[in-house]
């Protein structure tokens, strides 16, 4: 499973991620809130979250879940921050037997394989029959604000392709979309951290934030796939 290099040499460079988005964000609920309501909605029994780093997901559900959720993420950092169960694994094979979960989720990750395709199928085997998997992507034209210091690279698994990738192994499959500004960074502080949770060097990024306008709407753009098997 290709991780972004650096992460486990400087995983703080990947914390202001989420915490920029929960703490600006502007008239809705984060992406893992959303799909802790759909999973408590699910009614599953065992739950799996590829690529689930330090536990946003864990944190988004009730303590302790109604479910037993099992992390897996390909750092070495990582499993250590995550509640357990968590292990370290790729989510091309997948340490699981078949049919071991009623749901599957996989948050902004697979854009960073090679390919997506093994992992998909991997996820399907190991969902039992009637289980469900949730899937996002980022869009190519995500942060259209920010193009002036930041444009995020193609990858296999954008949002614009990531629907037809999933129907090529699951024959039910939902999208639901999103495409409005739902973050608002309201100082240069904050444009620095949302670049550098982007791989931009945090020299680079104070430097591109000096040239941005402030408060500074971000149009979000992306989806969330729903898959039944």
């Amino acid at each position: 499973m290709a991780l972004t290099p650096d992460y486990d040499s400087g995983p703080e460079r990947f914390r202001p991620a989420g915490r920029v988005t929960r703490q600006y964000l502007i008239g809705a609920r984060s992406l893992h809130d959303h799909i802790a309501s759909k999973l408590l909605d699910a009614g599953v029994s065992r739950v799996l979250d590829i690529g689930c780093g330090e536990g946003a997901l864990a944190s988004a559900l009730p303590a302790p879940p109604p479910f037993r959720l099992v992390g897996l993420d390909a750092s070495a950092t990582t499993p250590r921050e995550h509640p357990p169960p968590c292990v370290r694994g790729d989510a091309r094979r997948l340490p699981f037997r078949d049919g071991t979960f009623g749901a599957v989720v996989a948050v902004n990750v697979l854009h960073r394989l090679d390919d997506p395709g093994p992992a998909l199928r991997e996820a399907h085997r190991v969902l039992a029959p009637g289980g469900v998997l949730l899937v996002s992507a980022i869009s190519r034209a995500d942060s259209p604000e920010l193009a002036p210091a930041w444009r995020p690279d193609p990858t296999p698994f954008d949002a614009e392709d990531a629907p037809g990738r999933v129907c090529e192994i699951f024959e039910q499959v939902e999208v639901e979309r999103w495409d409005a500004p739902l973050i608002t960074l309201p100082d240069r502080d904050a444009i620095r951290d949302y670049l550098v949770a982007r791989h931009m060097s945090r020299v680079e990024a104070a430097e591109s934030a000096e040239h941005l306008r402030t408060p500074l709407p971000v149009t979000k753009r992306g989806c969330l796939i729903l898959a039944r098997r």
